[in-house]
């Protein structure tokens, strides 16, 4: 089993940006689907933004245009590059991996604190 380790939080101003950082290993970038969630206090987890095998990604609709996930596939790293944050933004944030051909994500990460402060 891989390991799945994020950095990257911190404190931001509305509208600062931040980029998290989720070292992936034992994960292959060609079978494994990477993804980011957050989950804030006293709320549901909530999936952020998707990448599959083939570097398609997905976003959820209060992030479009503002978020952007991608992979380094040479240093086996998924990021989160996030602009443009408000508030409704603060959560943990964590990476997580599921094989492509299977539903549910089985591996995650420890999880990164964002916390953005109007």
């Amino acid at each position: 089993q891989g390991q799945l380790v994020e950095s990257g939080g911190g404190s931001v101003e509305t509208g600062g940006s931040l980029r998290l950082s989720c070292a992936t290993s034992g994960y292959s970038s060609s079978t494994y689907c990477l993804a980011w969630f957050r989950q804030a206090p006293g709320k549901e987890r909530e999936g952020v933004a998707g990448i599959n095998a083939n570097g398609e990604d997905t976003y959820r609709d209060s992030v479009k245009g503002r978020f952007s996930i991608f992979k380094d596939n040479t240093k086996n790293i998924l990021y989160l590059q996030m602009n443009s944050l408000t508030p409704e933004d603060t959560a943990m944030y964590y990476c997580a991996a599921r094989r492509c051909y299977s539903a549910e994500y089985q591996y995650w990460g420890q999880g990164t604190q964002v916390t953005v402060s109007s």
